[in-house]
Parts: structure tokens; sequence; C-alpha cells
């Protein structure tokens, strides 16, 4: 199994691809994929048939998964994007940023 360094919560920036630079927070991730759906991020137009949650049924706008490689963590201090590294305080294992070496 991977691990991937960014968690569902996390405010990310977009680094590649057509929502280069929008910023959003995490809501999901998808492991097997390597894929998160972030707030207000690659919305896309959804076709809704009619059901008994929405009788009128028609297009709906959502969040579509992005690739966690076109994501990056902002850092929360100087709030630009950073890299995460991982290290032992103690006993237990923190994720840190590499920009700012703040733990997240």
């Amino acid at each position: 199994m991977t691990k991937l360094k960014i968690k569902s919560g996390d405010n990310v920036t977009v680094i590649a691809g057509d929502h280069k630079g929008s910023e959003g927070k995490v809501m999901k991730i998808f492991l097997d994929k390597n894929k998160a759906i972030v707030e207000g991020i690659n919305m896309v137009s959804k076709h809704q048939k009619p059901n008994a949650k929405s009788p009128q049924g028609g297009i709906v706008k959502k969040e579509a998964p992005i690739h966690i490689s076109n994501l990056s963590l902002i850092d929360a201090k100087s709030k630009k994007a950073t890299r995460v590294g991982y290290r032992m305080e103690g006993d237990k294992k923190v994720r840190f940023s590499k920009k700012s070496n703040e733990v997240i």
C-alpha cells in the first residue's frame, strides 16, 4: 500500500494542470487511484436523472478527483506550497514542512 503525504482536511494548492494556482481543502482521498477531491477545484457538470432525492433531475456541478502529483501542501506559516517530510519526535512520527521546518 502506498503512503500519501497529503491527508483529508489539508489545505493544498494545485501545481500543475488546468487549475494551476487554485487553492482548496482536501475533502476525500482515493488511495487506490492516488487521487483526491479538493473543495471547489476541478468542477464538472454531471447529468442527473430524476429520483426520490431530486425529483427534478438536471445538471449538477460537482468536484472531480485530481491526481495527488498535481497537489502541494500549503505551509501554514508562509502560505506557500511546501514539500512534506517525516521525522520522529520522541516516539511519535510527525509530518513537517520542508520550507519552514514546522510540524504540520
